[in-house]
């Protein structure tokens, strides 16, 4: 009972000196000898390590009259293209001040033919990209500071964070400088953006805007958590719903991206589904948390360890794998070569597999493994039976994917991918490399010897 009068006393003098606030200079440090909170001791700690990026990108663009003759005759205007320059900004995190590596979005630089980065002291540098992972919107650049120490902010990874606790971020939004928002972890787990592949975002209501992509979200210690890359906005301003990429997510993709300029990933060789109810039940499963495995792909590394159609997938590496995202977010983000721990349910038994991700063949290949917008579909090389035909067989739609909605089936063959030929399933894979997997894509379709075009978006 004391507390509680002792700080109504406090809170009561507190909102006396602000009333007052008129009239004096400044608030105290104290009220009855207890400290004002303040964020501005962590910050001062923080804040060297968090950068402002800005970018320049170059295209080259040719006059509406260059290709007429009449016009460059008479106009006497040369046929050379102009360069339009366009320029953007984010933000960034300095994680390793030694080799002076920087975390940001994929988005930020993505395409930038020159990036500076400007630290909070007033010093600027250019930057270079070590390497950039679009599935994952990660990129790490890399700046030499020379003589001159870089702070670089510690990552707090392994330890979970919750629903409710504070966080911090801290960024460039709109190009103002750096600037520090505050609020609560709002949830975790989200898969609230289609344009990314794999997706485990962490929901904050601290104030994102453009320009603080990249930027770091914080916990009270000063620690890095995630990396902020988005906001669901219907005015394109900050309405309380912003996502980061976990920091655990974030440095598995950075590890890669240092080691080999690029993430390379394997699969196991597996398709999955959510559980429902009625699933969970059929199995004698406690609860719904795990995915059913609904196919094993022949000569894959899932078969060679024993997994078989109808297995639950409840536990990889001892997280608890609550849906198919989930899982594909563990396999997709081990390195290729590595195993991973899987406990699974059969016959209401749990057993211990191990599986090792391998570079999957071009026999019975998951469309989303080539671009989202292909999900649901079942790839294949045509047989040698097909007397020459070129082209990518369309072996499997799942009934309850768009693509289905859309009308692909099971028997079309993809002759062209964005109006580029496709010859058979290592041509495509190519193709679909330089593709934006954030824009709608076009798919020439060959069914009963007459030619359709399909747009996927």
């Amino acid at each position: 009972m004391h507390e509680v009068n002792s700080s109504t006393k406090t809170f009561a003098t507190v909102a006396l000196l602000l009333m007052l606030s008129s009239t004096h200079a400044a608030l105290p440090v104290s009220v009855a000898g207890e400290p004002l909170p303040s964020l501005a001791p962590v910050l001062e700690q923080v804040m060297p390590a968090v950068v402002n990026i800005y970018t320049e990108t170059r295209v080259q663009v040719r006059s509406p009259f260059a290709g007429d003759p009449f016009f460059r005759r008479f106009f006497d205007m040369p046929n050379i293209p102009r360069e339009r320059v366009s320029r953007s900004l984010g933000s960034g995190v300095i994680v390793d001040a030694s080799r002076g590596l920087i975390l940001t979005n994929h988005h930020v630089v993505n395409g930038a033919d020159d990036i500076a980065v400007n630290l909070n002291d007033g010093r600027s540098f250019s930057a270079e990209l070590v390497g950039s992972d679009e599935a994952t919107d990660v990129a790490v650049i890399r700046i030499d500071p020379g003589d001159d120490p870089l702070q670089a902010l510690p990552i707090q990874t392994g330890v979970d964070l919750r629903v409710g606790d504070f966080v911090v971020a801290v960024g460039n939004p709109f190009g103002l400088g750096q600037t520090v928002t505050s609020g609560i972890v709002s949830a975790l787990g989200r898969a609230a953006l289609n344009r990314l592949e794999f997706q485990n975002f962490i929901q904050t209501d601290a104030s994102i805007n453009p320009g603080n992509s990249g930027g770091a979200l914080i916990n009270l210690r000063g620690e890095l958590v995630g990396i902020n890359t988005a906001i669901f906005t219907p005015s394109g301003g900050n309405v309380g719903i912003g996502f980061a990429i976990p920091v655990d997510m974030a440095t598995l993709v950075m590890e890669q991206l240092v080691a080999n300029g690029k993430v390379q990933r394997g699969r196991i060789g597996i398709e999955t589904q959510d559980l429902t109810v009625e699933l969970a039940e059929s199995f004698d499963l406690g609860s719904r948390k795990g995915v059913l495995v609904k196919r094993v792909f022949a000569n894959s590394t899932a078969e060679a360890a024993g997994i078989k159609v109808g297995d639950v997938i409840v536990q990889a590496d001892d997280k608890v794998v609550s849906n198919s995202q989930a899982f594909h977010n563990i396999e997709g983000l081990k390195p290729l070569g590595d195993s991973i721990e899987l406990q699974i349910m059969r016959s209401s038994r749990q057993r211990t597999v191990f599986v090792t991700t391998a570079i999957p063949d071009n026999r019975h290949v998951p469309g989303d493994e080539l671009h989202r917008l292909l999900r649901g579909l079942t790839l294949d090389d045509l047989s040698a039976e097909s007397s020459g035909q070129i082209g990518v067989l369309v072996e499997d739609v799942a009934s309850d994917s768009r693509n289905f909605e859309i009308g692909l089936r099971p028997g079309d063959i993809i002759t062209g991918l964005n109006r580029v030929r496709v010859v058979d399933m290592s041509s495509m894979r190519k193709i679909s490399e330089k593709l934006d997997q954030s824009r709608p894509i076009e798919l020439q379709i060959q069914r009963n010897r007459r030619g359709y075009r399909v747009l996927l978006e």
